[in-house]
């Protein structure tokens, strides 16, 4: 995987429970691509680009009353069989070990195929055979979720606020903008919600972790009834990972003595490198591979976990693209340095000294003079459409941005 090429992507910027219901409508059935746009896409706080295969980046933040949706304009998002009428589609000699198929994705995991060989009394008089693997319909697109921690509305300059955002800059000149997305205002809810794409009370989060209660609905426990979208994708034969925070294990169960299936290998990832709980430090984290705590920092005097991540998840899928470039994978990023403590670097600190002088009530006025400019932020109840009809006149639809 070339870190520098371009990516063919869709990029979804949205709030996290919202989504999670748009990952679930496509459900066990993988998602398909139409025709997609180049870009060039800069990974966290301008690291290399990512890769040179499709893929399909959503980026979300959490906790605060409103998102937005980027899509590319010249790409769509839909279910899709693995072939007309959802029938398999087999590749490869039947019965032999590089023999692939793909699945209708209703029933996971899929009734196991009955087996093809034959077997007599002598090895001479018998025949092996081996299921096909699972792989998704040619041409499923990689899939890089990015969740951003505690970020509201109008904080990236893609959507009005000062912090410059050009990598989203250059995606949203290319699609749409939606704004009418919600998430549950908490933490662990909003990332419960996204990954299952159920009501967090249904999983097990009407709060925090921290704050469990041990009642249905608010113990802490997603359950093994509520597949993850990485459990969905893992069984239609995506390679799944975590990279980031995890808000969503019970805390009684942070131990490496297991068990882990309410950890992200449990939970349909089988790649995990980030932390536990809602928080840690940035220098020195919580911080695991798979189920093993590591301790990276050590020696390295400039460690920044923020850094750490976007450099483990670069790693990790130029390593999945060599070994099986034909696989297609989903990356789940959720970084945690704009959740506290916030510990930027110094190159960062000083790129912003001084750029929120003004004092909040000020940045406020200048982030919503932004959007009005940007047709983010017309509110209809109060404003006549740029189409000239008011609200009472059939003007000024839900979620489409007027520019």
């Amino acid at each position: 995987m070339n870190t520098t090429a371009k990516l063919r992507i869709v990029v979804f910027l949205a709030i996290g429970a919202v989504l999670g219901y748009v990952i679930a409508a496509a459900g066990p059935e993988v998602f398909s691509r139409s025709r997609a746009a180049d870009a060039t896409i800069d990974s966290v706080e301008g690291k290399a680009n990512n890769s040179d295969n499709a893929n399909r980046s959503v980026c979300l933040t959490e906790a605060m009353p409103k998102g937005q949706l980027l899509a590319m304009a010249d790409s769509t998002v839909s279910a899709t069989s693995a072939a007309p009428g959802g029938a398999p589609v087999v590749s490869g000699v039947p019965g032999s070990p590089s023999a692939t198929t793909t699945i209708d994705g209703k029933y996971l995991p899929p009734p196991p195929p009955k087996f093809g060989g034959v077997i007599n009394l002598s090895a001479r008089d018998s025949k092996p055979w081996w299921p096909s693997r699972v792989v998704p319909p040619k041409g499923a697109p990689n899939i890089l979720l990015i969740m951003t921690d505690d970020q509201g509305y109008g904080v990236s300059g893609t959507f009005g606020g000062i912090i410059p955002t050009p990598a989203m800059d250059r995606v949203a000149k290319m699609g749409l903008r939606y704004t009418q997305f919600h998430s549950t205002a908490l933490c662990s809810p909003t990332r419960a919600a996204l990954i299952t794409g159920r009501n967090h009370h249904s999983v097990g989060f009407g709060i925090i972790g921290e704050q469990s209660t041990g009642y249905p609905g608010y113990d802490s426990t997603i359950g093994v009834n509520n597949a993850t979208v990485g459990e969905i994708l893992k069984q239609n034969g995506y390679a799944t990972s975590w990279f980031g925070k995890n808000h969503n294990t019970p805390t009684y169960q942070y131990s490496i003595a297991g068990p882990f299936d309410q950890w992200p290998i449990g939970m349909g990832f089988e790649y995990f490198y980030g932390f536990m709980g809602g928080e840690t430090d940035q220098w020195t984290p919580y911080l695991f591979r798979n189920t093993t705590q590591v301790t990276p920092w050590v020696g390295k005097p400039g460690y920044n976990l923020t850094t750490d991540l976007a450099d483990e998840a670069i790693k990790y899928m130029n390593g999945l693209n060599a070994a099986a470039p034909d696989k297609p994978f989903f990356v789940y990023y959720v970084p945690g340095g704009t959740h506290s403590p916030h510990q930027p670097t110094e190159e960062w600190i000083e790129k912003f000294t001084g750029k929120f002088d003004m004092g909040w009530n000020e940045l406020r006025e200048q982030v919503f003079a932004n959007q009005k400019r940007l047709g983010e932020r017309l509110d209809c109840w109060w404003k006549i459409c740029s189409v000239g009809r008011s609200v009472a006149e059939g003007g000024c639809p839900r979620n489409v941005i007027l520019n």
